[in-house]
């Protein structure tokens, strides 16, 4: 992460993943459930659901779609949020392909 001053005040550059930037373990994971998570926004807005709605639609506890919205999704797994969003409608392609380097990389591509 590159830094710079600018009028006395030290700014970072992001790497585009603010999860990482933090320091927080699993960060390309937090990145793809939060990416996630906004599209499970826009489809609820979308659909005009409400959170007692989208949680019987999606199968889950309104308390937790509460937290969703709030930014904790902590205890839902990448799987778990990928299935909310199919009962909301939405299909999810996964690519598998070669990475450039030794360790592959996890990113959500949005349509």
């Amino acid at each position: 992460m590159k830094k710079r001053i600018v009028e006395g005040i030290e700014v970072h550059r992001s790497s585009g993943n603010i999860f990482a930037d933090l320091g927080l373990p699993d960060a390309e994971k937090l990145k793809i459930k939060a990416g996630l998570v906004v599209e499970i926004r826009k489809a609820m807005r979308a659909l005009g659901l409400n959170q007692q709605e989208a949680a019987k639609r999606m199968g889950i506890p309104q308390p937790k779609v509460s937290g969703m919205m709030r930014g904790d999704f902590t205890n839902l797994s990448e799987r778990k949020l990928m299935d909310c969003l199919n009962r909301l409608g939405y299909d999810i392609e996964i690519t598998v392909k070669p990475a450039a380097d030794p360790v592959g990389h996890l990113t959500l591509a949005v349509a």
